[in-house]
């Protein structure tokens, strides 16, 4: 048995029940389904004793197939789980930063998905550019004539502010637009704050894949987001916007790419966000699997599978570095 903490998004934790729509209730309920001890948090009950670094966490239970947690939270050293998961949703603000500094100071042997120095580090929208065959063209700025100069050479472009999520603050824009100046002036803060300006692709008007990446593999399951109410963009949760979908081989041979990267890095789950073969952006915060549609689509238990992958991965880990530590203490 071990011990699981998930540090979840506030309105989860607020609206607290087996909601089939949201990732991290999938994961509670898998890994207590396991005989786990699992245990739930926010990213403001994270503390610290000097340089030990604790939470306030509540205990979660399977009841009548549902998920429950109990009422008062009780403190715990976050050295003493085995894993924690730190998926909260952005922004990405600075109480988002102050959280994975409380994480920094947890034992390297208790594994953390993702690491705090990559939710730190990376950002979502600009990290697409380390892997530049797979990318569509884009300019990350903030000045007026910049952006103009992308917006005229491509034509049509959508701009995307850096720390948001779910399509938030997403505008597409032409170049016969009369309302240029406004959107550039309000999408930037009136031109004080970088956004990413990406190249138009027409065929996100038939949706953009959602491909899972876990531990180190690209999973064949995955679903197209269609956008909805005549929009570019998926921003409605629901089985009309959802369809199955297929790998391309060039997106299959994405994985061997991204996954020396995201080692390096200290990703180990992630959501790509595809269209027309390019990745328009990398989530690695609190990425959404579509766990519900995708046993649906494809009659599978996902969550077995996921949970199964990551296991294994923990599993490696844990022997290299207690064999690493016998290593150094023989020697």
């Amino acid at each position: 048995m071990k011990n699981i903490l998930i540090v979840i998004d506030d309105i989860e934790f607020k609206y607290f029940e087996f909601n089939k729509l949201v990732t991290n209730f999938w994961f509670v309920f898998e890994y207590l389904r396991r005989e786990n001890k699992v245990y739930i948090t926010l990213k403001n009950k994270l503390f610290q004793r000097r340089n030990v670094p604790y939470a306030l966490v509540f205990e979660t239970h399977i009841k009548n197939n549902d998920i429950i947690k109990e009422q008062s939270p009780i403190a715990k050293c976050l050295n003493d789980f085995d894993t924690i998961f730190f998926r909260p949703d952005p922004p990405v603000d600075i109480d988002y930063i102050n959280a994975s500094y409380v994480l920094s100071y947890v034992n390297k042997d208790v594994f953390i998905v993702n690491s705090p120095s990559a939710i730190r580090n990376i950002n979502e929208k600009l990290y697409v550019n380390e892997f530049q065959g797979f990318i569509p063209d884009n300019i990350v700025s903030a000045d007026e004539k910049i952006i103009k100069e992308f917006l005229f050479e491509k034509k049509e472009i959508i701009i995307k502010p850096l720390n948001r999520c779910f399509g938030s603050g997403v505008f597409y824009l032409n170049d016969k637009d009369k309302n240029i100046n406004a959107i550039l002036s309000n999408a930037t803060n009136n031109y004080k704050t970088q956004v990413m300006v990406q190249e138009y692709i027409p065929k996100v008007m038939q949706g953009d894949k959602r491909l899972v990446y876990i531990c180190g593999e690209i999973f064949e399951y995955c679903v197209r987001k269609i956008a909805s109410n005549d929009d570019f963009k998926f921003n409605e949760h629901n089985s009309n916007t959802l369809k199955p979908a297929e790998l391309t081989q060039k997106e299959k041979s994405m994985q061997e790419v991204l996954k020396n990267k995201f080692e390096k890095d200290g990703i180990y789950t992630a959501g790509l966000d595809v269209i027309d073969e390019k990745i328009i952006e990398i989530n690695i915060t609190s990425p959404c699997f579509f766990i519900k549609e995708i046993n649906e689509f494809y009659n599978i238990e996902f969550e077995k599978i996921i949970t199964d992958k990551i296991e294994n991965y923990s599993n490696k880990r844990k022997s290299t570095l207690l064999n690493s530590q016998k290593y150094f203490v023989t020697n």
